[in-house]
């Protein structure tokens, strides 16, 4: 957050927005020969195993179909990362984003190329210094054309029909056909979760029995909000690797996201 106030100098920028999940109660080292019906309460200790932030720079914004996005900046911190069995201090990680957040929904449009996953550090001035490294390599111009692509491609209802289908058929597939085909990281829940708001969602859903992959887009960030914190980025990424992949297929840039369309 000092980063981006500091980068964004002169633009307003947002408080944080913090949630964690899975609670982790112990106790201090000295009483670890205690039972826990002896502890005193400074004797007990609490953190919790994840963590993910986030907070907008809403003076920063652009428009697609309407809809206004506004530039958005977070990260997770998920002690699974680490091994806190060590007897000296290692390598901190972390993974933070930049990118565009759906001002309706809250929807997260994120890239690779905004993305730094397992950032490795030993302190926080050299946090601050990876993280205004990530801001300042960050081309939020090229990101939004990415989206007015998307807008411009469209999926007929039998299209999408075949999307969802084989996406559904993905998760079944041997590994070493999975290896032939790229990535998918969206889980069948979420899958069910695009089927139903593609006939249900009103800003998001079918238009004409046809939906634009900027709205299908929207439909997978959407799902990806029931993951879990730790995989949340990745999902998040791979949701547009998917719609990129298949705009370059129906644009006939190249055909790596064929086997999706069939």
């Amino acid at each position: 957050h000092e980063a981006a106030n500091s980068f964004y100098a002169g633009e307003k920028v947002s408080f944080p927005e913090i949630r964690v999940s899975h609670i982790v109660r112990g106790r201090i080292p000295s009483a670890l020969g205690k039972k826990a019906s002896e502890l005193l309460e400074c004797e007990k200790t609490q953190f919790y195993q994840r963590l993910a932030f986030a907070f907008t720079v809403p003076t920063i914004f652009e428009t697609i179909r309407g809809q206004k996005l506004e530039l958005c900046i977070g990260g997770v911190r998920n002690y699974s990362d680490l091994n806190l069995y060590r007897s000296s201090k290692g390598l901190e990680k972390f993974s933070v984003f930049i990118g565009w957040r759906m001002r309706i929904c809250s929807n997260q449009i994120l890239t690779g190329e905004g993305v730094r996953f397992n950032m490795e550090v030993t302190n926080i001035s050299e946090l601050y210094r990876n993280v205004l490294e990530l801001l300042n390599s960050f081309n939020a111009a090229k990101e939004i054309h990415l989206m007015q692509t998307l807008s411009d491609t469209y999926l007929s209802e039998t299209q999408f029909a075949q999307v969802v289908g084989r996406m559904r058929m993905y998760q079944a597939l041997s590994p070493a056909r999975q290896k032939a085909i790229p990535r998918l990281l969206i889980t069948d829940s979420q899958i069910n979760s695009v089927c139903r708001d593609y006939y249900t969602n009103e800003v998001f859903g079918m238009k004409d029995n046809a939906i634009s992959l900027f709205d299908f887009h929207n439909l997978l960030t959407q799902s990806n909000k029931n993951s879990y914190i730790d995989s949340y980025l990745q999902r998040g990424v791979n949701a547009t690797e998917v719609s990129v992949g298949l705009n370059n297929v129906l644009q006939g840039l190249d055909n790596k996201y064929s086997w999706f369309l069939g």
